[in-house]
């Protein structure tokens, strides 16, 4: 098996192209522009330093959760957006793309798309089915052999819940749905940490009150707590607490994630497509840029080359207040929540809304 390895899990604030000092200066710049910005950077695509080092994490990123997952779709998305500047690749236990995600960087890597291991950002999950004390280091371990990686640049719980130990899948079973033992659990992220195999660790889809219970027993902050995240879901309370916290945020479903049977309320938004016109850019490109200026950085999923390219068209320009003010406006709808996971039928020894994430 090839690994990805140029240089040790621990080395994590240097490179031969970016050495300590340099990368210490621009901390000290992002750390006083607004919202935590990068000002200067090696790429197009502008950092966030994030955690309490000032880890540098790319503003957008690409998102490898597919249904159905077509593996050579993955794969050709993941190369593309290489070749066009992306440096973030979000993956997954549950998303059983972390092997087509290693093997693409690899290639990227062979081929002279990205010069290292150090050019790539990748972030990874723990699932529910995982989120025992005893399967967190494991589980990491599995994703580090699919990614042919010796470390993740950040791993994070993928929901604030624990079910049945399994394989990684859903819907899952009510029934199977058990008491989640945080502080054991966390404390294993940690180990994971210190063992080097994850850079940072942090959460994903946890409200102010799961952070607050996770601060309380944390010896190591979470760096990161993905959620969802676009103008039709503002988050502007969790926003606010993260950033009280010195939690970064990323978005997910910047654009309203993937509707079948049913209107997408990013993409189908009448004041968003109206900022747009009046701009000359795509709805996509305003929402991605309302969200890149609240501070958070986002993974976007693409398989279009052209929608991969626009999608990261958005730090040369910024919105009015006046557009900041139509937007705040907007009717707010949260579309993921703890119901999207679980069989209909059954019932679940404990409170579904003690695992659920919505912000109250």
């Amino acid at each position: 098996m090839h690994i990805l390895n140029f240089s040790p899990a621990y080395a994590i604030y240097t490179s031969p192209a970016m050495p300590y000092k340099h990368r210490d200066t621009r901390r000290q710049q992002a750390m006083s522009s607004p919202a935590g910005r990068s000002i200067t950077c090696s790429s197009k695509i502008p950092e966030f330093m994030v955690g309490t080092f000032g880890q540098p994490m790319p503003a957008v990123g690409l998102g490898t959760a597919s249904h159905p997952f077509v593996a050579e779709d993955v794969r050709n998305a993941v190369l593309t957006a290489l070749e066009l500047g992306y440096r973030h690749i979000d993956t997954a236990a549950l998303y059983a793309s972390e092997r087509v995600v290693g093997e693409a960087m690899a290639e990227a890597v062979r081929h002279g798309i990205v010069a290292s291991r150090n050019e790539l950002f990748v972030t990874s999950k723990v699932w529910c089915t995982q989120c025992h004390p005893e399967l967190v280091l494991p589980s990491l371990k599995e994703s580090l052999v699919n990614l042919q990686m010796e470390y993740v640049d950040l791993h994070l719980v993928h929901w604030p819940m624990a079910v049945k130990p399994s394989k990684p899948h859903f819907p899952m079973k009510r029934e199977d749905i058990v008491p989640m033992d945080l502080s054991g659990v966390w404390q294993a992220m940690e180990e994971c940490h210190q063992l080097g195999l994850a850079k940072m660790i942090g959460v994903s889809n946890f409200t102010t009150k799961k952070l607050q219970e996770l601060l309380a027993i944390a010896k190591i902050p979470p760096a990161v707590n993905q959620v969802e995240l676009n103008p039709t879901w503002q988050q502007k309370k969790l926003i606010e607490f993260c950033k009280d916290k010195g939690i970064h945020v990323a978005a997910y479903s910047p654009l309203g994630g993937q509707r079948i049977f049913e209107m997408n309320p990013v993409q189908q938004s009448d004041v968003l497509e109206e900022i747009g016109k009046a701009r000359g850019k795509s709805v996509a490109q305003i929402s991605l840029r309302w969200i890149y200026e609240q501070g958070a950085s986002m993974v976007v999923k693409s398989l279009k080359r052209e929608r991969l390219k626009e999608n990261i068209e958005i730090f040369n320009w910024e919105l009015s207040d006046e557009d900041r003010f139509k937007i705040d406006q907007i009717t707010q709808r949260k579309l993921i929540t703890v119901q999207n996971l679980l069989c209909p039928e059954g019932i679940s020894s404990v409170d579904i809304l003690d695992v659920d994430v919505l912000e109250v």
